[in-house]
């Protein structure tokens, strides 16, 4: 097997009729998503957890173990002891180089150098960081079991030597005006995959790259979209899909597959989105009645930023007085609005759970 040669972008012989049906309808359902976020108060704020779960779930998909709840306990209490320590890193670096991304975004496009620091905080301090973080491969890689050599790959993607011409291309076609912007999203993503130009991490930046792609393209107005539980679910043949591209050129194939996650992915996230927002306005009403507080709105935003927390944590990040936060931690424990996780001893503080909103994240 020698090392793929792909399809320069934009594609000659798509079969458009074969994706008229499916393109519409992955249109209005993301444009009925993008409905509800611009709705929002702070869509940021609000489903602060659905990002988490994203990168959970995308980071499973490499072989991570953490749950939602781990990753979020752990980032209540850094120094508790977990198995999962590494595991739970890679999903935090995900999110940090999500971050980082959407920072750059606001002064520039999508390019090679933000993929390239996206992919240097991706691997810092964690499985694959000494495999050319940040940098674009300069040596052959391949695909296959654990421990496969070259000759038995089940892919070896574009060589070192002409990668850059293809990567010059794929970022040239990021930004071309295709017919239709989640068909273009689509070649885009796979396009990435084929050219596998890190030695690793190449799956988890080709996934952070949906939501910037539909955000760059004004399809979404904050970039916020997750696809990646639809990736789990089906991992299989998303991976049969794409090495369809590569064995028989099926790109109409791997574009049905894609939109059809769009499509499955859009009802989903409209249905959280909506449980989140029903859940916000039920508890603002109710939060004031529980706590009597004129910071009551504050304790209830840092409920949705973080909905595990520690006692601290809640203190530092509202910057509600320390008296009035004891009093209303309190309050909201014995309403059942907060779950105790970890009861405070000493210098430890308690570390607390607000379950509502864990739920719908893991739905």
């Amino acid at each position: 097997m020698n090392p793929y040669k792909p399809d320069r972008l934009p594609l000659q012989n798509l079969d458009w009729s074969r994706l008229i049906s499916l393109t519409g309808e992955a249109n209005r359902k993301l444009a009925h998503y993008d409905g509800i976020l611009q709705t929002m108060p702070n869509p940021v704020l609000l489903l602060s957890p659905l990002r988490t779960q994203e990168a959970v779930l995308s980071s499973r998909i490499e072989g991570t173990q953490a749950t939602l709840e781990e990753v979020l306990r752990f980032e209540a209490d850094p120094k508790t002891e977990t198995a999962r320590y590494k595991d739970i890193h890679e999903v935090l670096n995900y999110q940090k180089a999500t971050s980082l991304a959407v920072k750059e975004m606001k002064t520039r496009p999508i390019s090679l150098n933000l993929i390239k620091n996206m992919h240097s905080v991706l691997l810092q301090s964690v499985r694959g960081e000494n495999r050319a973080r940040g940098e674009f491969r300069k040596i052959q890689n391949w695909i296959g079991k654990p421990g496969s050599t070259i000759e038995q790959a089940r892919f070896i993607p574009p060589s070192p030597a002409d990668l850059p011409v293809y990567l010059d291309n794929f970022e040239k076609y990021i930004h071309y005006d295709e017919k239709d912007k989640l068909v273009q999203l689509a070649i885009v993503h796979a396009q990435f995959e084929i050219l596998h130009p890190f030695l690793d991490g190449n799956g988890r930046i080709g996934r952070i790259l949906i939501p910037l792609f539909l955000f760059e393209k004004k399809i979404l107005s904050v970039p916020m979209f997750y696809i990646s539980a639809f990736f789990e679910s089906n991992r299989d043949e998303y991976y049969n899909k794409l090495k369809a591209i590569t064995d028989n050129k099926e790109w109409e194939s791997w574009i049905v597959f894609f939109l059809k996650g769009i499509i499955s992915q859009s009802e989903k996230n409209i249905e959280k989105a909506k449980a989140i927002l029903e859940l916000y306005e039920m508890m603002k009403e109710k939060i004031v009645s529980i706590t009597h507080s004129q910071y009551s709105i504050k304790a209830l935003d840092i409920l949705f930023d973080m909905p595990i927390f520690s006692s601290t944590d809640f203190i530092k990040s509202s910057k509600i007085p320390r008296a009035s936060s004891k009093r209303i931690l309190k309050r909201l424990e014995e309403s059942d609005t907060l779950t105790i996780l970890m009861k405070g001893i000493g210098r430890k503080p308690t570390i607390y759970a607000f379950r509502k909103l864990i739920d719908i994240a893991n739905k």
